[in-house]
């Protein structure tokens, strides 16, 4: 049955940022309009803020392969982006929903959001029929009242949920017998946040790879033992067991290190594509063929080994300390309306990014 809303402010015509998934160079701004009436048990939220990052171009690319363009479905051949922020009831008909409340999760980059909505403990939950096949993590919204923290919580929670999950993942497995993690695209976010975790909680070596105009700042960051430009590998040392951890997605530079380290390989992983557009053919990597990290996997194990509250409350605690430290080498900034949030998608989609930079994203 169709209910009249109960709007906390009168509906207006809105704008989605959409993707050519055929090609994610290509994206359009779309007029949307919000609905008048909902079905019950749905709630109407506007998206307040969202971080927009290297990580979202990541989502872009692998948007047929781990179906992030089924999470909010529109016309055929466009995606609507995965981005992680705050988003406030604007309109609801779940009794136990209340316009006003503010929670955090995924949302399409876009004004508004409509949620089939069931209530948990913690907020609510996504259970459109499209979305019975994604990890709960990709469709729970949890209460958020605001904080100072924000901006950085809505850059870090997600990337860096997958970083401390992979370092469990790894030591779990003894480092699959390694004494250094070489990691790749060491000035991405992700990057950062797994090696700030391997410091933390190993005592395995921490090497990052990266670009030349890189080199100072993740020099700068400080979460690395040692750092090598991708035009340098022969720095690196061959006669220690290592373990990869591939957050460029770039096969040419996996194969480079496979290569020059040969039976030292102990375990190799792909999590990310900041590399996106990097050549995939005709490229031969040496034993052992990387396996693909799954975060939601390793989230699942964990939530029923701890219990997911205990889970929750140490990669809460664990992101707190990090997010205090990345003060000394993140600026945030701030884009308002469509757009200049598609300036900021046309400037990550085509490589242009400064690392010190968080992009902080809003339609109003």
């Amino acid at each position: 049955m169709q209910k009249m809303l109960r709007y906390s402010q009168m509906p207006r015509t809105d704008m989605h940022l959409e993707i050519d998934r055929r090609d994610i160079h290509q994206f359009r701004l779309v007029e949307t309009h919000p609905p008048q009436e909902l079905p019950d048990g749905h709630v109407l939220l506007r998206l307040e803020r969202a971080a927009l990052t290297s990580n979202n171009i990541s989502y872009a690319f692998s948007g047929e392969m781990l179906d992030y363009w089924g999470f909010f479905p529109t016309e055929a051949n466009w995606g609507r982006l995965p981005v992680m922020g705050f988003g406030v009831v604007t309109a609801s008909t779940c009794a136990d929903i209340e316009v006003g409340g503010r929670y955090f999760g995924f949302f399409p980059l876009g004004d508004h959001h409509v949620v089939q909505a069931q209530s948990s403990s913690s907020g609510f939950t996504d259970i459109a029929e499209w979305r019975a096949k994604h990890a709960s993590t990709y469709k729970n919204f949890t209460r958020a009242p605001a904080n100072e923290k924000d901006d950085r919580t809505a850059i870090f929670r997600g990337l860096y949920m997958t970083s401390f999950l992979l370092e469990d993942y790894l030591r779990e497995n003894n480092f699959f017998g390694a004494q250094q993690i070489i990691i790749t695209s060491a000035s991405s976010k992700t990057s950062i946040a797994l090696a700030n975790c391997l410091q933390r909680f190993s005592d395995v070596k921490v090497i990052g790879l990266t670009s030349a105009r890189n080199l100072s700042f993740v020099k700068d960051v400080g979460e690395y033992d040692e750092i090598i430009d991708y035009q340098n590998l022969d720095a690196l040392n061959t006669q220690v067991k290592s373990a990869v951890a591939d957050m460029a997605g770039n096969p040419q530079i996996i194969a480079d290190v496979h290569t020059r380290l040969k039976t030292k390989v102990t375990y190799s992983c792909s999590v990310g594509a900041t590399h996106w557009d990097a050549t995939r053919t005709n490229i031969v990597i040496p034993e052992p063929r990387p396996e693909f990290f799954f975060a939601p996997s390793q989230l699942s194990k964990r939530s029923k080994e701890w219990g997911r509250e205990e889970l929750n409350r140490r990669i809460d605690d664990s992101l707190a300390v990090f997010i205090d430290g990345t003060e000394k080498w993140l600026t945030i900034q701030h884009a308002h309306g469509a757009t200049e949030v598609a300036e900021v998608y046309s400037t990550l989609v085509t490589g242009q990014i400064d690392p010190q930079i968080g992009n902080i994203v809003s339609f109003d």
